[in-house]
């Protein structure tokens, strides 16, 4: 796809931030995308941090020390407008310690699990001013195995149909005696 000069930017500034949480491991250069009143939410688990300093310590303390080793991001769609980036994205990886950022209180499985999320990144003034990202906390305690498979809840096949559209759709429908399809 094809983006403008202006959109390039913010996409340029979004991946510099990611490679530097996810493959630098380095807070100082991820903040140094954001504005001062930069704000982070995992909604699923309400954490995150409001204000530069305060996210430069989450990540330093927090999120970057707690993402796995083989933690990757696959990108399955980008939607840029002029100032903010929607990403729809997988997250893999080994759950080999404690991720009190995704699963407070949740000890390490071992287990491998991949995640659905969207991410909805604000700009100002050539800078990230908020991240919002989102994924089904359903799908990453039944792929722990915190919760009961007999729940209506998926797994890492939740993540079949974003990359190929002829997955089986509706694997819960009609699991639990209901209508099949």
């Amino acid at each position: 796809m094809e983006f403008t000069e202006p959109q390039q930017r913010l996409i340029d500034l979004w991946e510099a931030h990611t490679a530097a949480e996810f493959e630098l491991k380095d807070a100082d250069a991820a903040v140094a995308t954001m504005t001062d009143d930069v704000t982070l939410t995992h909604v699923p688990s309400g954490t995150g941090a409001t204000g530069k300093e305060a996210l430069r310590t989450f990540y330093a303390e927090v999120f970057i020390p707690q993402c796995p080793d083989d933690m990757e991001l696959e990108l399955i769609t980008r939607t840029v407008v002029h100032n903010r980036v929607v990403d729809e994205f997988v997250l893999h990886f080994t759950h080999d310690r404690r991720m009190e950022w995704m699963t407070p209180g949740i000890a390490p499985t071992g287990r491998k699990l991949v995640v659905p999320h969207v991410g909805i990144v604000g700009f100002r003034d050539d800078k990230i001013i908020s991240e919002h990202i989102y994924w089904d906390q359903g799908t990453v305690l039944m792929q722990m195995g915190v919760l009961d498979e007999g729940l209506p809840v998926m797994g890492s096949e939740q993540a079949n149909r974003l990359r190929d559209p002829n997955a089986t759709p509706n694997k819960l429908i009609g699991r639990f005696g209901g209508a099949s399809g």
